[in-house]
Parts: C-alpha cells; sequence; structure tokens
C-alpha cells in the first residue's frame, strides 16, 4: 500500500510543479491544465522511476501471493493434501 501512496504523491507532486511553473509563464485556464498533464507525464516517467519499479514489485508480490493462495484453496477441495487410503 505504501508504495502506491509515494508514488501517487509523486505524479501529484510533479503535476503541481507543472502547472505551478506553468502558471508563472502566463498560463491560464483549461489550456493551464492541459498542458501541466501534457508536460508531467514525461517528467513522472523520468523522475519517479524508482517509486514506480516499487509499486510493480509489490503488485506482483501480491499477485504471487494470490496465486499461492488459489492454488492452495483448489488443492485442498480436491482433497490432494490429504494422505492415500
Amino acid at each position: 500500500m505504501r508504495p502506491l501512496l509515494v508514488y501517487t504523491a509523486g505524479r501529484l507532486l510533479v503535476f503541481l510543479g507543472a502547472a505551478a511553473i506553468l502558471y508563472v509563464v502566463g498560463l491560464q485556464g483549461f489550456v493551464l491544465v492541459l498542458a501541466a498533464l501534457l508536460l508531467s507525464l514525461p517528467l513522472s516517467f523520468l523522475l519517479l522511476a524508482r517509486p514506480r519499479a516499487a509499486l510493480g514489485a509489490e503488485v506482483e508480490r501480491r499477485m504471487a501471493q494470490r496465486r499461492a493462495r488459489r492454488e492452495d484453496l483448489r488443492t485442498r477441495l480436491r482433497g490432494d493434501d490429504e494422505p492415500s487410503a
């Protein structure tokens, strides 16, 4: 959960920073928001590589846990873990 919060906060800060710079340059309104969004996408890709990798690792870890639990449940439902008679 923490990597998601860190990455989301980073994306928001990059967007707000880009918007602040563009506001100082003189953009306003919808054009400011659109330009800040378009500028923040490549910036966040470059600046947030480590948090994005941590988020990906966290997602993969959770998916592996979920797969293991699902396989364990299937094994128990089939009765494969019981000793043979």
